[in-house]
């Protein structure tokens, strides 16, 4: 019986012990809402994070608030001169990525999203250099973009201006935009493959935010026990994975040294020229999963946010018909609309620009972690703590934006009607993990954009007067599904 008391006595100890740890391990960092206000917001939300839980908590807490996820600090951040303070002005010590135990599963902390240090460096540098390659900003892939674009039109047009769903054919063009740029080619939309990646990507999407997603991260030595329902999420990451492995194959016994044709060509030339090199990170599974972040990353943010757009020409149909007639005044009957010339379209870039913030896609930005010890904004932020951008309420800040709750081409024009970049727009992050593609998708939103609204006038089907305005659960947020009908242009 002694050896008994005396064995609780040393584990009541080593608990009051740790618990101690913990508290003065809390007081390095800024206080915030304890775990139970956390879950507690995820139940009200319906088992989700909802878009505004992280600003409601900040202007209880401050801009820069943490809360503990069990044992793991994270730190919230608000505020756009706070956020660049971290994203921009300190982006080194900013700039490792963490890899929580659910991205672990499906990322193997490979490729170029969910990597750090020499891995990641190596990954990020041949992606840009590739894309430049590939003709990222240029026109050999606007003319990719366009034709995809045109293909979009096309799949409308049979519409006969009946109501249409425009969900699919979007995330299907956009998608194989992705393709061609990785895998060289485009896919049928009837094709059993494409068709199966394409379901892979949206399984994978919509877990992502959820309560079941916060529940692996929160107990993964659980929940990895639990098979519903990451049986089908971790299922749906290796069928990309196994797509991936496949096309390499393909590439590899067609592929010509003098003449590579797309992104796995590259990096499979890449990979033969530094074999000898012991300090070189390019290999296979760095490749399958480079292929999987630019089809992840690639395809989501750009599909949602032109499907919004859609949505938002529907409830606003003056400022469709102000786009389509300034397009008209510019380009007249000509052919193309060159991307480069998007300057001379002011109103309509405005109305991109508006859509991005105002349909904020993200449920914030993405999260970075300190490699080192750093003091900012008046904190001491011990290395490997992650740090979240709340980039959502920098896109609604009343300090920033005029009507922050409404939809304002305006934000981005000057009083002269002249197009204004503004910095806030932190959609595609900053620093030294900004989004890759970022010129890329850029280009996209436009061509679709004004070769869509060049062809059609879209309106509500008949009947319907309001729509759904709420997004979806996910960590990009999709509009709900609706309908529009594409009614013909008169060219």
């Amino acid at each position: 019986m002694w050896i008994q008391a005396i064995l609780v006595a040393v584990l009541v100890c080593l608990l009051i012990l740790h618990f101690l740890k913990l508290l003065q391990t809390h007081k390095k960092y800024p206080p915030g809402p304890p775990l139970h206000e956390i879950f507690a917001k995820v139940i009200q939300a319906g088992f989700r994070v909802h878009p505004d839980m992280f600003t409601e908590m900040a202007k209880e807490y401050g801009s820069i608030y943490t809360f503990w996820e069990l044992n793991v600090p994270v730190l919230i951040v608000s505020g756009f001169q706070n956020i660049k303070e971290v994203l921009i002005k300190h982006s080194e010590e900013f700039s490792g990525r963490p890899v929580t135990p659910f991205y672990k599963v499906i990322t193997q902390e490979k490729g170029i999203v969910f990597s750090n240090g020499h891995n990641w460096k190596q990954q990020r540098k041949f992606g840009i250099v590739t894309m430049r390659k590939l003709g990222m900003g240029k026109k050999s892939m606007e003319s990719q973009i366009e034709d995809e674009a045109h293909q979009l039109v096309e799949t409308f047009a049979r519409a006969k201006g009946q109501p249409l769903d425009p969900s699919l054919p979007i995330f299907n063009s956009v998608s194989n935009v992705i393709c061609a740029l990785v895998f060289g080619h485009r896919y049928s939309v009837d094709d059993e493959e494409f068709l199966k990646l394409m379901h892979a990507l949206e399984r994978i999407e919509k877990i992502g935010g959820t309560f079941f997603h916060l529940l692996y991260e929160a107990a993964p030595w659980l929940m990895k026990h639990i098979k519903w329902p990451y049986k089908e999420v971790f299922a749906a990451a290796d069928l990309v994975r196994s797509h991936a492995v496949k096309e390499t194959e393909l590439h590899r016994e067609k592929l010509a040294a003098h003449d590579p044709q797309d992104f796995i060509d590259y990096y499979l030339l890449q990979m033969e020229k530094s074999k000898n090199d012991p300090t070189s990170a390019y290999d296979e599974a760095n490749l399958f999963q480079c292929i999987s972040d630019f089809i992840f990353a690639g395809v989501d943010t750009t599909s949602a946010t032109l499907q919004w757009g859609l949505l938002l020409m529907l409830t606003h149909p003056d400022i469709q018909e102000k786009v389509q007639k300034e397009i008209e005044d510019v380009f007249g009957s000509s052919k193309s609309i060159a991307y480069q010339n998007w300057k001379k379209v002011p109103y309509t870039s405005a109305v991109i620009h508006e859509i991005q913030r105002f349909k904020c896609i993200i449920l914030s930005g993405n999260p970075r972690q300190s490699v080192q010890d750093v003091t900012i904004l008046g904190s001491f932020i011990p290395k490997g703590t992650i740090v979240i951008p709340n980039v959502p309420a920098v896109l609604y800040d009343p300090k920033i934006w005029e009507t922050p709750r409404k939809f304002n081409p305006n934000h981005f024009l000057d009083k002269d009607g002249k197009f204004v970049d503004r910095e806030e727009l932190l959609i595609f992050g900053a620093g030294a993990r900004v989004c890759l593609g970022k010129e890329m998708a850029k280009m996209e939103l436009f061509c679709f954009f004004t070769i869509l609204l060049r062809a059609f006038t879209f309106t509500l089907p008949e009947g319907v007067t309001e729509v759904n305005s709420e997004p979806t659960n996910g960590l990009i947020m999709f509009p709900q599904h609706y309908k529009l009908c594409a009614v013909p242009r008169v060219q």
